[in-house]
């Protein structure tokens, strides 16, 4: 079982930076693919960016790539997204999610979610 907190979201202009973190508590944190969603209003969760247990592997939305990044710190039992460039068609609620298995873009392959932290881009 694996309970996870999102955290930094908050209002930034578009431009600017934003880190947000997902804080996970719970059994083998280090056994499991990580990922972020993000929901923007009206409109359905999309896949962001997913991370391998080891920190290996990740992969990346084509509308973030080259903007975010992804990390983790398994001895914390953190993930970092790191948001760089931001956009206003970045707002959205950010969710947090682990698979104890390997990255899938896939929400229905996620077991666990946290419950999501407000990113708001202004123009």
């Amino acid at each position: 079982q694996v309970q996870l907190v999102e955290s930094g979201g908050g209002l930034v202009q578009a431009g600017g930076p934003l880190r947000l973190s997902c804080a996970a508590s719970g059994r083998a944190f280090n056994s499991y693919a990580m990922a972020w969603f993000r929901q923007a209003p009206g409109k359905e969760r999309d896949f962001v960016v997913a991370i391998s247990w080891s920190g290996g592997t990740t992969f990346y939305a084509d509308s973030v790539k080259g903007r975010f990044t992804i990390s983790r710190d398994n001895a914390r039992n953190l993930a970092y997204l790191q948001m760089n460039s931001l956009k206003p068609e970045d707002t959205a609620v950010y969710y947090c999610a682990a698979r104890n298995g390997v990255i899938s873009t896939l929400q229905r392959e996620y077991g666990y979610w946290g419950q999501g932290t407000q990113v708001t881009v202004s123009s």
